[in-house]
């Protein structure tokens, strides 16, 4: 297997965007796979979208993406996410439109014996999470391959699924066993939710598992939402991480 990054949960954070991609690059990656979220809650929908169809070799769609392209959808988020649901439909150009139009919810790549999505496996459409072993447990025997890649939550994890059913949840890395399953959450890009205000992303290089953190100018991003009248509560939680 060949090394690769995973990226998640951009939402329009140019900035965090820009940071990963260097990163990756400076780590001698050439092949990054994106499981969706580009827009939503951030600044500058437009800028990440073109830099995610110019490095991401695969991508899929996620709920924002989602709520973006379909009128009414947002009703069922919360009012600072609907907000910027609806500001980003107001300043997000139309190419932009149909570069989220042509991605998927599921993906399996069965050359690297990879399953990307950015809920669950289960049942992609209903943006469910996978916050429980039970969750887990479940939606192992949902996906070809070896590793099935997710996001959604914001807050990154392996899952490593033993022969004899028994899951071990690691939270930085983990050396892939011949025999092994694995559930991974990448994190997010933009808006990280586990305390961490960095970027995240996840490295597959080797047979090992990475997560990866990265620094970016989060006051540059806020003083961006802040001069686009974006939710305060959603500028103030990336210092925070939460």
């Amino acid at each position: 297997m060949k090394p690769f990054a995973v990226i998640s949960d951009v939402h329009s954070n140019l900035e965090a965007l820009q940071a990963v991609i260097a990163d990756i690059h400076d780590r001698g990656i050439s092949r990054i796979l994106f499981l969706g979220d580009a827009v939503g809650y951030g600044p500058d929908p437009d800028e990440c979208i073109k830099l995610l169809k110019k490095n991401c070799h695969s991508s899929i769609m996620g709920n924002h993406d989602r709520a973006v392209l379909q009128e009414g959808a947002e009703v069922h988020f919360n009012e600072h996410a609907r907000n910027a649901i609806i500001w980003t439909r107001e300043h997000v150009s139309k190419r932009s439109i149909e570069y989220l139009r042509s991605l998927v919810m599921i993906k399996h790549l069965k050359r690297d014996s990879v399953c990307l999505v950015h809920s669950t496996p289960r049942d992609p459409g209903a943006w469910n999470y996978l916050h429980t072993l039970g969750d887990l447990e479940t939606n192992f025997h949902y996906f070809e391959g070896k590793i099935c890649f997710v996001g959604h939550s914001h807050i990154p994890f392996v899952a490593e699924r033993f022969p004899n059913g028994e899951i071990e949840i690691l939270k930085e890395k983990v050396e892939m066993g011949p025999t092994e399953k694995y559930i991974v959450n990448a994190g997010s890009v933009g808006q990280p939710r586990d305390g961490d205000p960095r970027a995240c992303y996840v490295m597959v290089n080797g047979g090992r598992i990475e997560i990866i953190r990265v620094e970016y100018d989060i006051e540059k991003t806020q003083q961006k939402m802040l001069k686009a009248d974006l939710p305060y509560p959603l500028i103030e939680r990336l210092s925070r991480g939460h």
